[in-house]
């Protein structure tokens, strides 16, 4: 898809008008939605000239506006101007539909073509950059971002899956839950797992999009296990050995984190003794896709980790009120120069440098 200067100029000149700056707003006239699912975008106001994509994919129980308030990914987007799609599935439990062979196949249906239509609506609407389009969720965000890089490698240049399972391993077409692939019990080879994902994009040859993995030892609701399948899968996918290049242990200072890398284009992290409700690094993601550089000439300063909620609870999360932090939100900390004030829940100091509304 091309877009010629002056069509990017004279969307980047619309913004205003088409999206309130520095707000979450929700776009009704994105295109076709298969499953109902419901676009919501984040514009900052430095936003850059063609801007790169996020799509911010959230858990089950969860939204648009619970991902939006409960990781740093807003503020980023303020610091280095890219644009932030939130999705929000609109299921009795939240979650996405990572199991239909329609949501699994590349332009077959479902909440992936849902997500890739808010993508291209981006582009077209907006001047974004078709070339910089990542994803990135947790629970069943994160096995939604296994499934939009399978299914649609043609859009995605990169991924972050927290706390997912292998593209796949909850395919059903009578059941979106799948006890066997969730507690651990589905193990293949990763040349199994690797034409699981070539099959839902017959005859594609371009560039696979990379993949960063993060998931916690003590997760009891999808178990560890699926974390070493999808390193077996995608480094099947991107033909890169399953022998680590490089292992660091102790990442970002936590004792017992392992990150390992294959290549350049896997990287998992293992969050020791973190369950479920594990932390989310917002700027090692933001990193990772190259997001990181700043829309100003101002120096940025990385977004604390975030604990977000977990997807066994419903959370509450609204828009950051201007009077206050909506629940889950961050609300103090070493550096934290916002809102101290939660509007429906207490300020909890959860480290030195991160407090939030529990």
């Amino acid at each position: 898809m091309f877009f010629s200067a002056s069509s990017i100029f004279l969307a980047a000149a619309s913004l205003v008008s088409t999206v309130a700056a520095a707000s979450l707003q929700q776009v009704t006239n994105f295109g076709n939605s298969p499953s109902g699912a419901q676009m919501y975008i984040y514009i900052p106001d430095n936003v850059k000239t063609n801007p790169p994509i996020l799509v911010g994919i959230h858990w089950c129980t969860g939204s648009a506006q619970a991902f939006y308030s409960g990781t740093g990914y807003k503020t980023l987007a303020d610091t280095y101007g890219f644009i932030v799609i939130y999705p929000s599935a609109i299921t009795t439990d939240g979650c996405w539909d990572v199991a239909s062979t329609a949501s699994l196949t590349h332009n077959g249906g479902g909440d992936s073509l849902a997500i890739k239509n808010m993508v291209l609506y981006a582009i077209s609407t907006y001047g974004a950059d078709a070339s910089r389009v990542y994803a990135t969720g947790h629970s069943s965000g994160g096995m939604m971002t296994n499934v939009m890089l399978g299914a649609y490698p043609d859009i995605f240049k990169a991924g972050a899956a927290f706390a997912g399972v292998p593209f796949g391993c909850f395919a059903s077409d009578t059941s979106s839950w799948s006890t066997a692939c969730a507690t651990g019990q589905i193990t293949k080879t990763p040349e199994e797992w690797g034409a699981l994902v070539r099959a839902a994009y017959p005859g594609y040859t371009g560039t696979r999009p990379k993949m960063q993995l993060w998931h916690g030892t003590e997760d009891d609701t999808l178990y560890f296990h699926n974390f070493e399948e999808e390193i077996k899968q995608w480094t099947n996918v991107l033909g890169v050995s399953q022998t680590p290049t490089s292992t660091e242990n102790n990442f970002l200072g936590y004792s017992g984190w392992v990150r390992t890398k294959y290549g350049t284009q896997v990287e998992a992290i293992k969050e020791q003794g973190q369950p479920h409700n594990l932390i989310i690094v917002a700027d090692q993601v933001v990193s990772y896709f190259g997001l990181n550089v700043a829309s100003t000439t101002t120096t940025a300063t990385p977004t604390t980790p975030t604990i977000i909620a977990s997807s066994t609870t419903t959370p509450t999360a609204t828009a950051t009120s201007t009077t206050g932090v909506a629940k889950w939100g961050q609300c103090g900390g070493i550096g934290y120069t916002g809102s101290t004030t939660c509007i429906s829940s207490t300020c909890t100091a959860v480290n030195a440098y991160y407090s939030q509304c529990l």
